[in-house]
């Protein structure tokens, strides 16, 4: 093992094992969710947008408030096992599920606790990570959360093969290494002691602070708000597959694809954003999304499809953390936390509305118009980036 992992803290290996595990189990969840919620429920395409909107939006705003709550109480790891163990005891929920109502309940409470332990895992991730392999610390959490998400669809497919395509039966299985997660958490997660005790308990989002943010930071909000509502839910990604001639079996094909096409440029990508300009980068990442809407929208094979959603994983690749740099590279260093809130809170809100857009339009007018819309608003976020550029 080369001599910068053998350095990194047992605590943070133990937190990259326990997202990976947690990540397997959701990806599994995910991968056939929309076609059990189409196919097997009967529901409509804007309810699905709805619920896939709304759960996701929840996780976005929840994580402004939970990095203070941690704060607070001067722990992190009871938040994480809150977190952590109320989207294990949602898993059950998905095969046991009758009706959409169930399953909305379901997302809903899976999402509220990503949104929990979202900011009280990063902060634990800085409490225990030495200063001068911080970077090496977070990057190997967040490379073993990709793994999951990697993993989980292949799984999903390989189960789904083995049960002869029985989707509940299949669902049943990411309750195990949801708890092995649990598990893992408990007893290999270690947190140091907080001397400085509790923490005064305070808005993360103080709104006479806003003033003192650049117009720099407002452009950046305006284009990840543009960017989040070109990227509605994935689920969408899912049913276009299946509408392509995918058997429910092979569906979280497309998710695998996904996946690994994100793994694998992420971390060069953020690697060449330290020598070139993010803002161009980002641009890429706008025009690959673009590209990956209009194949999508005109896929009429399964090749064609693959390289839609190929696309789309580069685009995930080449904007995700580059968005993230960008907020705090525009944001003083008092109001990073601050900052993030804003930016979290208002693509939670644009998540929504782009994912009750995208289901709204598919009812309506048909999967090509949903992907054509998802361009539209993708060019709209590139020409406020090229404004930026210009201006800056």
């Amino acid at each position: 093992m080369p001599e910068n992992l053998r350095s990194i803290p047992r605590t943070i290996w133990a937190l990259g094992f326990v997202s990976l595990f947690m990540d397997l189990s959701s990806e599994l969840v995910h991968a056939l969710l929309p076609v059990y919620l189409v196919g097997t429920l009967g529901i409509s395409m804007l309810a699905v947008g709805i619920i896939e909107g709304v759960a996701e939006a929840t996780a976005l705003i929840v994580k402004v408030f939970s990095g203070a709550l941690s704060d607070f109480i001067g722990r992190r790891k009871e938040l994480l096992l809150l977190g952590y163990g109320l989207a294990a005891l949602t898993k059950p929920l998905f095969p046991l599920a009758a009706s959409a109502q169930l399953v909305f309940t379901a997302r809903i409470l899976d999402r509220i606790g990503k949104g929990i332990r979202g900011a009280p895992r990063d902060a634990l991730v800085a409490d225990v990570a030495p200063a001068a392999i911080r970077g090496a610390c977070f990057g190997l959490r967040q490379s073993m959360d990709t793994l999951g998400a990697f993993l989980g669809p292949l799984l999903a497919i390989v189960l789904m093969i083995g049960f002869a395509g029985e989707i509940s039966r299949v669902l049943w299985f990411a309750v195990l290494p949801a708890a092995v997660a649990v598990g893992l958490l408990l007893f290999g997660v270690s947190e140091p002691g907080h001397g400085a005790g509790r923490q005064p308990l305070r808005s993360p989002i103080r709104f006479q602070s806003l003033t003192r943010f650049p117009r720099d930071y407002w452009w950046v909000v305006s284009i990840g708000a543009a960017f989040t509502l070109a990227r509605f839910s994935e689920a969408f990604l899912v049913l276009r597959a299946q509408q392509s001639g995918f058997s429910a079996t092979w569906v979280p094909l497309v998710m695998v694809v996904m996946a690994g096409f994100y793994m694998l440029s992420a971390y060069p990508v953020g690697k060449w954003s330290d020598s070139v300009n993010r803002t161009s980068l980002l641009g890429a990442g706008l025009v690959l999304l673009i590209l990956a809407d209009i194949v999508l929208a005109d896929a009429q094979s399964i090749v064609a499809l693959l390289l839609g959603v190929a696309l789309w994983g580069l685009h995930m690749g080449f904007s995700q953390g580059i968005l993230a740099t960008l907020v705090a590279d525009t944001t003083p260093a008092d109001l990073k936390g601050t900052a993030f809130g804003v930016f979290n809170l208002v693509s939670g809100g644009a998540l929504l509305l782009a994912s009750v857009i995208a289901g709204w339009l598919w009812q309506v007018h048909g999967a090509a118009a949903t992907f054509y819309a998802g361009a539209a608003f993708s060019a709209a976020a590139l020409i406020l980036l090229c404004v930026r550029y210009r201006r800056g």
